[in-house]
């Protein structure tokens, strides 16, 4: 952190701000890809081009391809015939496709890999004749899609360590957890640690199912919190793996904020801090950072530095249909 009594620049008069910019950050394959897929179809197709919930969780995102020409809906209903739509990257229930099918709709599914991987896993444990304790958060989108591949009864919800303790199963039953991509790596650990304890039999996948762009975003922000007064989370309040940075930076100890543009700053927030620390969740573009960064240079002298923690090259193939 810095000096207590910070001394303005004397040509603008601006006391110093050091910005520690977290990285990795902001958009991961699954969004680029979700994103494309939607610009793909609307270049292929023309306007409008549907889309079932909001294809990741940013508003700037969402009105910069309604601009481009794509509408969004809630439910399959809403779609006229014939016209094209698109799934969200969180994933669907199973009965979502098969009502495309039904009226006869092009749909193209942008549901993330990794979370199509935990879709798989989920089919073959049941086919084991497995009972899945699922690790999300209720009414979460990728929730509702990983629980619906499976019949009712088949997956139960385990949201808290209460949950755990609830459960009616005995150490004689066959069961497996799977957990949400986008959680709390350390609150994931313990409640797994905590059903191992429970059932010794349960079964975990062969590597987690947090995503690397979750975990990777958890562990760059435990290192510049420690060091900021402030960490400000770019995201969304919907989106699990936002909320989840501003969680880890308060248990490092720092105050932290989530923010979805930069108009949302309140300048008293930088009142007595020195140092501050930036990062942004999976969903949010890189546009809006260099927006936070400009507007913090209209109060104070920004120094910027970019601690990196992780390099990410993953790259998500497109549908085929799309691909050319």
């Amino acid at each position: 952190m810095n000096a207590p009594f910070p001394i303005k620049n004397v040509t603008t008069g601006k006391l110093p701000l050091t910005v520690l910019i977290a990285a990795p950050r902001g958009f991961c394959a699954g969004v680029d890809r979700a994103i494309e897929i939607v610009e793909r179809a609307i270049e292929r197709y023309g306007a409008p081009v549907y889309v079932r919930h909001e294809i990741v969780h940013n508003k700037f995102v969402v009105e910069e391809l309604k601009a481009k020409g794509a509408v969004f809906v809630e439910e399959l209903d809403e779609v006229p015939e014939g016209a094209p739509v698109v799934f969200s990257a969180h994933g669907v229930p199973k009965s979502v496709p098969a009502e495309a099918e039904r009226r006869q709709l092009s749909y193209f599914d942008a549901t993330c890999p990794l979370v199509s991987k935990v879709h798989r896993q989920a089919e073959r444990l049941i086919e084991k004749g497995h009972h899945i304790l699922f690790i999300g958060h209720e009414g979460h989108p990728e929730v509702i899609g990983t629980m619906g591949q499976v019949e009712p009864g088949q997956m139960t919800l385990v949201e808290t360590m209460a949950d755990v303790a609830a459960l009616p199963f005995t150490t004689e039953d066959s069961l497996s957890y799977l957990t949400q991509t986008t959680l709390s790596v350390d609150d994931t650990r313990e409640m797994i640690e905590a059903l191992e304890a429970r059932f010794p039999q349960i079964v975990g996948p062969k590597a987690e199912d947090i995503c690397y762009a979750t975990s990777n975003r958890q562990t760059a922000v435990k290192r510049i919190a420690p060091s900021s007064d402030l960490v400000l989370v770019i995201g969304a309040p919907n989106s699990s793996n936002s909320v989840r940075l501003v969680e880890v930076a308060e248990r490092c100890g720092t105050t932290a904020k989530l923010i979805q543009r930069a108009d949302e700053i309140d300048p008293a927030w930088l009142e007595g801090v020195g140092t501050l620390g930036l990062t942004a969740g999976a969903s949010a573009p890189e546009r809006l950072v260099r927006e936070v960064l400009e507007r913090l240079g209209e109060w104070r002298e920004v120094e910027e530095r970019t601690l990196v923690s992780a390099e990410e090259k993953m790259v998500f193939k497109l549908p085929r249909e799309l691909a050319d």
